[in-house]
């Protein structure tokens, strides 16, 4: 537990174990607590301190030079700061106040005139200022300076965004609806901000190289639309808005996969388009654009509902195996080093039931991937072996539960063999299917999840080289963790609240702490529910953001 109403949290070992503990600041009972980890995901009672009236933001790092934490916290009500120094054993002295300009709302350290000591920067709500409070070796500071804002600035971040190696400020003006950056001297002044527009009513602001050219962007947290602005930044230092790509009104939008397919180390985006009948293919540039979609058709009424991406014919070439809803039958479009597809193919055979579900690997140990796919109102999964030629051989049948709706390959008891999950919406559980070195599968053993589960996931949740399998389930609005154990078979469910109907789920690393982490598309409340990893097999509460109308599929990947 904490105190009453907990406005903000931040974490640090303050205690010198090695080990992260938690530092809140709660906004009505006017202190901060103090919760120290165990490291197995656990802690013990909070400590607590007290601080101002409403205390609303706080962050920790070493004031004093003394190598042990301190606490800063910013006083809404009070106008001024809180600093705890740190003892190293997890307790902290009394606080010592320095006065703010009129609400401060939002606080961040960072070393700001390169003197090797950390200082404070505070925005301060209702004065529309940004004030800077330049440390002192000693751990005291020095009388503020202040720096006008835009109107009702709401959270500050701290980051370099012009590449000049001095650091630079990023605030959100609330009822302004945008940003503003202010270029960092180096010596604890700055130049005046520079905006760039938002969404309704940014509230929250955050920083990270989001794709990969060693540039700070900037990711903003919307309240009055619902949304995130993600600016990437150039060379220059200027920002820009995201891009929004689509494949058309009448597309029906189906399902979409990441892989680089020409080569050129960039990752590319395919995705199958049900009402139009055909696949788009969007080809990566590295800097988060992508060129104009080149669609391959797939033939009248096909409905094309699932594509998967392998090396079907041997060629070291990537292919694309696409699944037709429509004429119950499978599309092969072999792969060329431009990222072009020059040969389809379809393997012969036609489903009785249509197919829906469709993942591939190489079952059999023969160097050519396989595919196994599922098909509406059946209790089995078909399993299609490859020639060289990129043909498949009739299907050998599996049962698994009914309405197979999502499934995946991987091997989940370390045997170097590869092994198949498959949800049951019908029967509210997962099917797992231990694979044999020659192609074949062992029966079923099946676990419960919540009801009408309809994807699927795997990732190592917990850390401990085995793998783990996320679930989403669509009427009990929420996601089921199951941990593997060494044989593999499974845990029972743990369970996560996500938004209304997730349909699709997928994993990565989101905040790149090296932990695996948890992406739901919600059909029905037209946003995504991210969950953050512990690393230990638990997730946070989910966070949101709004995405289009009704989100159907999601992937994830550096583009």
């Amino acid at each position: 537990s904490t105190g009453y109403y907990p406005y903000s949290v931040t974490v640090g070992d303050v205690n010198n174990d090695n080990l992260l503990d938690i530092v809140v600041a709660n906004s009505v009972s006017n202190n901060t607590s103090v919760i120290l980890g165990f490291g197995n995901g656990s802690f013990a009672d909070q400590m607590t301190y007290s601080t101002g009236a409403i205390p609303q933001s706080v962050a920790v790092g070493d004031f004093n030079k003394d190598n042990l934490l301190d606490i800063v916290v910013a006083n809404n009500q009070s106008n001024s700061l809180s600093v705890l120094f740190g003892y190293g054993n997890g307790s902290f002295a009394d606080q010592i106040i320095y006065p703010t300009s009129r609400n401060p709302d939002s606080v961040a350290v960072a070393d700001i005139n390169n003197d090797s000591r950390l200082d404070i920067v505070v925005v301060n709500f209702w004065f529309n200022e940004v004030n800077i409070l330049l440390g002192y070796d000693n751990g005291s500071f020095a009388d503020q300076m202040i720096f006008s804002t835009g109107e009702s600035p709401y959270a500050v971040a701290v980051g370099d965004f012009n590449n000049d190696n001095q650091l630079d400020l990023v605030v959100v003006n609330n009822d302004n609806n945008n940003l503003g950056i202010f270029l960092g001297y180096g010596n604890g002044s700055f130049a005046d901000q520079i905006t760039f527009s938002t969404g309704s009513l940014p509230y929250l602001v955050v920083v990270g190289d989001f794709n990969n050219d060693n540039r700070l962007d900037i990711a903003v947290v919307n309240f009055g639309s619902n949304s995130a602005s993600v600016l990437l930044q150039y060379n220059r230092g200027a920002l820009t808005k995201h891009m929004t790509y689509a494949s058309g009104g009448a597309s029906s939008l189906r399902y979409v996969a990441i892989s680089d397919l020409n080569n050129d180390t960039q990752l590319d985006i395919i995705a199958a388009n049900y009402g139009t009948n055909d696949i788009g293919v969007l080809l990566g540039s590295g800097n988060g654009n992508f060129l104009s979609e080149k669609m391959l058709i797939s033939g009248s009424n096909s409905h094309p509902s699932a594509i998967a991406i392998a090396d079907y014919n041997g060629d070291m070439l990537l292919d694309i195996a696409v699944l037709n809803y429509g004429t119950k039958d499978i599309d092969l479009l072999a792969g060329n080093p431009k990222g072009t597809f020059t040969t389809q193919a379809s393997n012969g055979f036609h489903f009785v039931s249509s197919p829906f579900l469709i993942a591939s690997g190489d079952f059999n140990n023969d160097g050519r991937s396989e595919i196994a796919v599922a098909c509406d109102d059946t209790d089995n999964v078909n399993v299609f072996f490859t020639y060289e030629t990129g043909s498949f051989t009739d299907p050998i049948f599996y049962l698994t539960g009914s309405s197979p709706w999502s499934g995946a390959v991987d091997d989940f008891n370390n045997d170097n063999r590869l092994d198949i999950v498959v949800v049951s919406g019908d029967n509210n559980n997962i099917s797992v299917l231990l694979g044999f070195n020659n192609g074949s599968f062992a029966n079923q053993m099946t676990y419960s999840t919540g009801i009408y589960p309809v994807s699927l996931a795997v990732g190592d949740f917990n850390n401990d080289n085995r793998l783990d399998i996320v679930v989403v389930n669509r009427d009990s609005n929420n996601l089921s963790v199951l941990l593997g154990y060494y044989n593999g078979s499974f845990a029972e469910q743990i369970t996560y609240s996500t938004g209304t109907w997730p349909l699709s789920v997928a994993v990565g690393d989101f905040n790149k702490d090296n932990q695996s982490d948890i992406v739901v598309a919600n059909f029905k409340s037209n946003n995504i529910s991210v969950f953050l990893g512990y690393g230990n097999g638990l997730f946070a509460d989910q966070i949101t953001f709004s995405t289009g109308y009704y989100p159907y599929s999601v992937t994830v990947g550096d583009v």
